[in-house]
Parts: C-alpha cells; structure tokens; sequence
C-alpha cells in the first residue's frame, strides 16, 4: 500500500511539472505497466485531481483545472492566499528564489478553477504591494512565459526595443532571468535564427500558438551568460582606459577585485579598461581609487570635459572651505 501511494504521489508530480506526457513516458517514467498506470491515475481523478486522457498516436494525460482545488494539497482560502503572494513575490523580483517562485506560481494557477482565478485577480488589483526597484511586470506575463519555456510552446509577441521601434517576434522560449532589478527572457528568434534576449516589460501581446518545440541544450549557467553578454551590450556606452604608473601587481593591491582586468606593459606600468552606463558613473567610480596610485585616462572627449569640471568643483569646494 505504501509502495502504491508514493508511486500515485510520483505520477502526480510528473503531471504537475509539464503540461502533457504520452502513457508510454509515464509508464518508463514509473516503471509501471498501461495497465498500473490507468489504475494510478483513476486514484488521482478519485482524490478530486481532474486528469485528461487523448487517445490516439499522440495520446497520453494532463492535469486540467478542475471546479474546486483537489483535496489533500490546499483549501480554496489557502491556495488564493498563496498564489497572491507568489504573484506579489514574483512581481517584486525576489532574489535568490525568482525560480522556485515563478515554478510554485505556475503550478498553483494551473489548477485554479476560473471562480479562484477570478479572487486572485480580483484581491491583487486591490492590494497594496511592495513594489519591485525594476520596470513594472504583471505576474500574469511572468506566468505565461514561465509556462511557455517550460512547455517548450512556441510564443509570438510585440516587442518594443531600446529605440522605441516595435516588430512583431515569433520565438522558443527558454529560460526568465533576472538581472538588474529587471526580468529578461532568453529565447530563440525563429525570424533572425539566433538567440535574442528579450525585456519582459516590453513585451506585449503575448500569443501562445499551441506548437511545440523541441529544446535546445543550454544550461542555467549558459543561458545566464548569453543574458549578461547581452544586457552588457545594451547597457554599456562609456568606456575609458586607465594607465598606472605603477606594476600591476602593486595595482591588484590596491584595486583587489576591480583590477581583474588589468594587464601588465613592458614598461612596468599596468593599463584597465573601465565601463558604466554613463560619464557620471564611470568617473564616480575614479573616486574609489587609492591616491597612492598614479594614473591617466584616455577615453572621449564627454569624459575628459565632466573630469575637468569635477576637478574644478572639487577645487572650488576645497579653496571654499580654507
């Protein structure tokens, strides 16, 4: 019997973690006969667990939304209130669990019932939240995304870039990632035939078109990767070279990590490229160097004239306080 219930709670699991799976998949997947398996799954649909059967070569099950949430997991109070509070979680850009948070958000609301998804709309468009330090995303989007790339469905949507330009994008969705208080998603542009990332608060329209794909293999740490490249890429319009009259080695002393960089010249100095989004943060970030290290810079002339007028100010701020 015990055997028997943690085969039915793992066969739940599975319908729970994708939208649809073959009887043969689950049936390797349990290690069970069709038969066994059929008999698990009426085990469920008496739990009050609404499964769907298709026949045919594409046949198989998936877990549907029912009239109330199954018994033994939650009671409608208790899964209104949390898939409020993962919405607001996942709204906010929670650090360290933006994963966890959007996977528990999709289970939950797959199996609400229209009359609790309507409560939870309802209840969130009325709550006072503490909002994200990024652009506005509606959970909603976050939630059908992390669906779409779950599923691996192919998704169109309306896509407004830096410039303001808006095209239409038919993509694969991948993985959502966040990064700088924003939420980005990595996808494969089916148009441009490479991967793209994506601002999610400048999606719009989203359309699911029920095709499927099959995924590329790109782990967590690669996918990752492509997003920084490429927020980086977006991101950063300032770039300056720093020289030091000093070996680097005396230059990773007082920089620690900031010197990573830093390379070595023939002549014993050490030259670091430098970058920020602007003038003014690139030349904030000067202030942090030790006055024992001797330095140049070269870069634009909006660098070189915000340095002078910097100088001028300090100057004055200094000849002011004497």
């Amino acid at each position: 019997m015990a055997e028997t219930t943690s085969r039915t709670l793992d066969l739940l699991s599975l319908l729970q973690s994708h939208r649809h799976w073959s009887a043969r998949e689950l049936s390797e997947r349990l290690g069970v006969s069709g038969r066994t398996l059929r008999r698990d799954v009426e085990r469920l649909r008496d739990l009050g667990y609404g499964i769907e059967a298709t026949r045919g070569a594409i046949g198989g099950y998936r877990l549907e939304a029912g009239t109330g949430l199954p018994p033994l997991l939650l009671s409608d109070d208790e899964g209104v209130a949390i898939a409020i509070g993962l919405r607001s979680q996942a709204t906010a850009g929670l650090r360290g669990a933006e994963h966890t948070t959007l996977s528990a958000l999709a289970k939950i609301e797959q199996v609400l019932p229209s009359g609790l998804r309507q409560r939870v709309a309802a209840l969130q468009s009325h709550a006072s939240t503490s909002p994200g330090q990024g652009p506005p995303v509606t959970a909603e989007l976050l939630g059908l995304l992390a669906l779409c790339c779950r599923d691996s469905e192919r998704i169109r949507f309306d896509y407004t870039d830096a410039g303001g330009r808006t095209s239409a994008r038919s993509t694969e969705p991948h993985r959502l990632v966040p990064l700088a208080r924003r939420w980005y998603l990595l996808a494969w542009d089916r148009d441009r035939d490479a991967w793209r990332t994506f601002r999610v608060d400048r999606i719009t329209k989203p359309f699911q078109t029920r095709v499927h794909f099959a995924p590329r293999t790109l782990n967590e740490q690669e996918s990752e990767r492509l997003v920084r490249e490429a927020v980086r890429f977006r991101s950063t319009t300032v770039t300056a070279m720093l020289r030091f009259d000093a070996p680097i080695h005396d230059v990773a002393r007082e920089l620690g990590w900031w010197a990573r960089n830093a390379s070595s010249n023939a002549d014993g100095t050490t030259t670091l490229p430098v970058e920020a989004e602007s003038v003014e943060a690139l030349v904030a970030g000067f202030a942090w160097i030790s006055p024992r290290l001797s330095y140049t810079v070269a870069g634009p002339p909006e660098l070189r004239a915000h340095l002078r007028a910097q100088a001028d100010s300090f100057a004055a701020a200094l000849d002011n306080g004497s």
